[in-house]
């Protein structure tokens, strides 16, 4: 913390028991959160579990049915107008105008978010983009990785301290991802805050924090480098031939939780070290012809458990409600 600055100036956003109901189904339950001002937090879960319902009600643009909360200082249920002036938003699909100009959508959304002088603030959004020679270019024809540039640039154009992704490099190619983790990286060393919505991993991994949600309620949360140790998985790396065969008999063992493929290796974890060693121990007694090696459980093989663990408990859930 800095000199002048309270606990309360390096928290962008503090809620407590965040709750929205569409119907009858219970959308986000009860949900507590802390958001450091300058993260990358990430919300992970499956389609359907609340994340982007969550966001969306912590940015002030959704009210909730219960709970409480703070964004950038602005209560989130009287001050939402306060909110959004200070969020830019960009959404999974490009939700700019592919029948206007670069030049054209640029202007748009300056001219929605009262800029002055928006020409300027266009130029300037154009050369920051490397596409000063290309505003009369329409925006339908950029490729994937360019469009998501632009939608970045124009939701960024008014200086907002709340970023918001909804999953936002998918269908983009490996370099305009790195391109685009790039600058938001950088945005967050100036102060602005991101949530990112995803259920991709190489997402996932860019953020400094997790939470993990599914059927409206955090399961868990915290420094991405931390989630692995709270999930608790113990984690063995095998390599050598056959290695199909091996992972058939592996995941036939009920001791053994997750096996994962990582090109030539297989990663083998559960929650119950002892149970797993003993597996382990057993294939190398009968079979000498791959070798292992435990290593401690990382953000991917974490990942991988909480992805498959919850949607078991959907199928469960959903059969229980059909019964």
């Amino acid at each position: 913390m800095t000199a002048g600055t309270s606990a309360r100036d390096e928290i962008a956003i503090s809620v407590r028991g965040l709750t929205k109901v569409f119907g009858k189904k219970r959308v986000v339950d009860d949900f507590d959160m802390d958001v450091p001002r300058g993260a990358i937090y990430g919300f992970l879960g499956p389609n359907g579990s609340g994340k982007t319902t969550t966001i969306r009600m912590m940015c002030g643009l959704l009210t909730p049915d219960g709970g409480e909360g703070q964004t950038l200082g602005y209560d989130i249920r009287t001050q939402a107008r306060e909110i959004k002036e200070h969020v830019g938003y960009m959404t999974q699909k490009f939700s700019l105008y592919g029948d206007l100009t670069i030049r054209e959508n640029l202007d748009f959304m300056a001219r929605m978010y009262r800029m002055k002088q928006p020409r300027k603030v266009v130029d300037a959004s154009l050369v920051h983009l490397g596409l000063e020679g290309r505003g009369d270019q329409l925006a339908g024809t950029l490729s994937g990785g360019w469009k998501q540039r632009l939608a970045l640039a124009a939701c960024m154009q008014h200086k907002p301290r709340l970023l918001l992704l909804d999953e936002p490099t998918a269908g983009v190619d490996p370099k305009a991802r790195r391109d685009f983790w790039d600058e938001i990286r950088r945005l967050s060393k100036q102060g602005v805050t991101v949530l990112v919505s995803t259920h991709y991993m190489d997402e996932a991994i860019q953020c400094d924090y997790l939470s993990y949600i599914a059927y409206g309620k955090k399961l868990i949360e915290g420094p991405s480098s931390e989630i692995p140790a709270k999930v608790g998985l113990t984690t063995w790396r095998v390599s050598g031939p056959e290695l199909t065969q091996l992972e058939d008999e592996l995941l036939a063992d009920p001791r053994v939780e997750q096996v994962a493929r990582f090109g030539a290796l297989l990663h083998v974890s559960s929650t119950d070290a002892e149970a797993l060693d003993a597996v382990i121990a057993e294939q190398k007694t009968k079979n000498g012809t791959h070798k292992w090696q435990k290593k401690d459980a990382e953000l991917e093989e974490a990942f991988i458990y909480l992805m498959a663990t919850a949607s078991d408990n959907f199928a469960g859930a959903a059969k229980e409600a059909a019964g």
